[in-house]
Parts: structure tokens; sequence; C-alpha cells
């Protein structure tokens, strides 16, 4: 394969570059997934497409090269479909709430996919709210597939299912910037298109091209803004839910244009400890859950199938966690 060609399209700045095609997309993550590419053209190759930014034809090919080499998992006997949350961002200036989602939806019995990497980049990680809860990481795809059969909840490090996409992330240690593997992390399905992707983004220009992504494939997802890139409504302002299905979108909550008046206290640092702590709380309704999150948590009971009526599904919410201004 020549490296060089790529480069060429791809490495002229992000005025001079070319978008590549669906087919040479997929050719080259196939590529740089199987390890095949030398390590001076996959770092040169990783900071070209960071520089240039993905196209969506290079997004669909390098998904179809992810996916394709995906190691997937049995989907839970029974209950809803599976929640696949991807977290990989962590938290630096507010609470990661990415499990406080997690372990709502399993006291409902649906089973959530948790993923991510091992290490917080300088960040609260998800991990390391979750050990703090009682939660391991799984190692084996057995013990991952184990753990949402019996217990309705699994976290498992990237590498189980993608040794490729895992060792993608890790080049950040070495070039100091993310890459297209951040980006298609969150869009991965282990249970074969048969799971709701919890989507989040950072910035606007992914937003659109997430939304054009979800519209292309037809991927069932829910689509927002996160909290410091982490998949959970803030807090302090409700970002739009937006619910994709079959290709079509649907507004499920408006973004609100203004911070909540009435805002329930939150923990008074981010570490994991305080974190965790106050999770306990609120799932033992100690103290109130935040209103965006119930709404999340709305959003999420029906477009995974625990209820068929959106309306029903946010006065469930509401009521089973104490927190009826949200229905």
């Amino acid at each position: 394969m020549n490296y060089a060609a790529y480069l060429k399209e791809i490495g002229r700045g992000p005025n001079g570059s070319r978008p590549l095609d669906q087919e040479d997309a997929q050719q080259l993550m196939g590529a740089m997934l199987d390890g095949g590419v030398p390590d001076l053209e996959f770092g040169a190759l990783l900071v070209a497409l960071r520089m240039k930014g993905e196209s969506l034809d290079e997004l669909l090919g390098f998904y179809q090269a992810v996916d394709s080499r995906l190691y997937k998992l049995a989907v839970p006997p029974t209950g809803p479909r599976p929640v696949v949350i991807p977290t990989y961002n962590g938290a630096h200036h507010h609470p990661n709430l990415t499990p406080l989602i997690a372990l709502w939806l399993r006291q409902f019995g649906v089973p959530v996919l948790l993923h991510g990497e091992m290490e917080g980049h300088g960040r609260v990680a998800t991990v390391h709210v979750l050990r703090e809860l009682g939660i391991l990481p799984c190692t084996t795809l057995a013990q991952t597939e184990n753990h949402l059969a019996n217990e309705r909840l699994a976290f498992a490090p990237t590498s189980v299912f993608s040794p490729g996409l895992a060792a993608q992330l890790s080049a950040r240690n070495r070039l100091g910037v993310r890459n297209s593997a951040h980006t298609l992390v969150k869009l991965i399905d282990p249970f074969n298109g048969v799971g709701l992707r919890l989507v989040s983004v950072s910035h606007p220009k992914y937003h659109q091209l997430l939304s054009d992504f979800l519209t292309a494939t037809g991927f069932d997802a829910l689509l927002m803004r996160g909290t410091e890139g982490e998949p959970y409504a803030n807090p302090k302002r409700r970002p739009e839910l937006l619910y994709f299905e079959g290709g079509t979108s649907h507004v499920l909550f408006e973004a609100e244009s203004s911070p909540i008046k009435s805002l329930t206290a939150l923990p008074d640092t981010c570490d994991a400890v305080s974190t965790a702590r106050w999770i306990k709380r609120v799932l033992a309704r100690e103290i109130s859950a935040p209103l965006p999150l119930v709404n999340q948590l709305a959003c999420c009971l029906y477009a995974s199938g625990y209820s068929q009526d959106f309306n029903q599904a946010k006065a469930i919410a509401a009521v089973e966690t104490g927190s009826l201004a949200a229905a």
C-alpha cells in the first residue's frame, strides 16, 4: 500500500487537502487497525487527518473497517435492547456523571455496556468512578457477556472488542493530540447493530458530521452535546436530545436557553470518591436528581424500548427518580 499517496491527498493542510473516497478510507483504516503501517507513516496519517478533519465519506469508510474487525457481543437474552455508552473524555471541571445514567438504566433492567480507556489522561475517567462504586472492568468478551446477562451492566476496555482501535487511541500518548479513533469509538456497537448508541460531541462541527453519519447509516442513537465530552446531559443546562431512528431524527428535548434556576446541589469536587458518594445518594433518593439527567434517562427508556410511549417514559423516569417536576 502506497501511504505516501494517501498523505499527498490528506496532508496538504486544511485548505489544500482532499478527502479520500469511502473505499480508500476503508482500506487505509483497515491497514492501520491491522498494525501494517510503519510508525512514521502511521503518525503522519493520524496528524494529517487531525489537521484536515474527517469527511462523511471518510468516516463511513473508517467505520466499515472498524466494524468488520470488531469482536461482537451476544445480546442479553431478556429485557430491552442494550444501551451502548462510550466514555472516553473524563471529567476535569465537573463531576463525571456518566455512571449515574448507566446505573439508573440497570435499575430498570436495561442492559448497559460502558466502554472506554483505563486511564484518564489527567481527568477523572468513568472507570475510576465505577471502581469507587464497586464495579470493576471486564477483561474478556465472555466476562462482559456474563456481566450483561446477570448484572445488566458491564464496563469493558476498548481492547476487549477492538485491539486495533485501542492501539490507535494509545497513539495520543506519543503524538499529544487526539485522532480519528476518538470519533470512531463513539459510534461502534458490539451488538451488531442491535444496541442503542449514546453519542456525545463537544463541538458543533462534529455534531453536524455525526448527524450526517447517523442519517446515512440508519443507526439508532441518541445524539447530544456532552458535558466535557462525556455522554451525559449538563446538569445546569440541558442540551438538545436528538433521537436517530432508521435514518430519521426526532428532537425529544429542546436545548434549554438559560441555566436552570433551581439546581440540585452537585459534589463540591469532581474527584472519583466524591462523585461516587453523590451518585449513591441520588440512587437512594436522598437528594434530588438534576432534571436534565432525568430527561436523558427518559430518552434512553424510550429509545431502548423499555417504554413504547415517550410521555410514559418521561413519567416513569420522573416518578422512579423522585423528580416529579420532570414529567
